[in-house]
């Protein structure tokens, strides 16, 4: 059994912990707020015009104390593009072998239905990112090439399994798919009135189906 001092002190050998494990939870909070209103910022401004400073203010804080959350405007861009991923990712998983066709549909009425601040921002920062000192010029161009040899792996496949034209090729539609989807997200962005699920399931009907 332990003393009273002996429990006291475990007592206080513990606090420090549970204050950091506070500590840690509270600064994971506030990444999560600097997250959300950088995202509404660069939706409605684009990175370029989208400053620290409106960031930092519309959570309340100083650009000085945002950087202690985030060293740079880049790496907070990259992490909102990151939870981007997750978000679409959780709603309608990763491509896979037999399902491209359908992931690539179901990402369509995952953005026609979800927030416009999430689509806006990547539309805007893709266009923004063709100029090679873009920040983010890198980030999109190993995008496009992965989404586009991913693509390409699964459309052999499908092509293999009977599920695909045959005369497809497989690398120019990996590229193709992309350009359709961004293209229609564009287009929905500017006229609400544009149905993205009808005209991908067009596409899809028209270029990829069998005859």
């Amino acid at each position: 059994m332990s003393t009273p001092d002996e429990a006291n002190g475990e007592e206080a050998a513990s606090s420090p912990s549970r204050g950091k494990r506070g500590s840690y939870a509270k600064g994971q909070v506030r990444r999560q707020q600097i997250v959300e209103e950088a995202l509404v910022v660069f939706a409605r401004s684009g990175f370029d015009a989208g400053s620290l400073r409106a960031i930092a203010r519309g959570v309340g804080m100083t650009p000085a104390g945002l950087l202690h959350h985030f060293s740079s405007k880049e790496e907070l861009f990259v992490e909102v593009l990151r939870q981007r991923d997750e978000r679409i990712r959780a709603a309608v998983g990763d491509p896979a072998e037999h399902r491209l066709i359908e992931q690539s549909a179901d990402v369509v009425a995952y953005n026609q239905s979800a927030p416009r601040g999430l689509s806006a921002l990547y539309t805007t920062v893709a266009a923004d990112a063709i100029d090679p000192a873009h920040p983010a010029h890198g980030e999109f161009v190993d995008r496009y090439r992965d989404s586009a040899a991913s693509a390409e792996r699964i459309i052999a496949a499908g092509q293999a399994a009977g599920e695909i034209r045959s005369d497809v090729d497989p690398a120019r539609a990996g590229r193709i798919i992309s350009a359709v989807m961004d293209g229609l997200q564009q287009q929905f962005l500017l006229d609400e009135e544009v149905d993205m699920r009808a005209l991908f399931d067009e596409f899809v009907r028209g270029y990829l189906r069998p005859l």
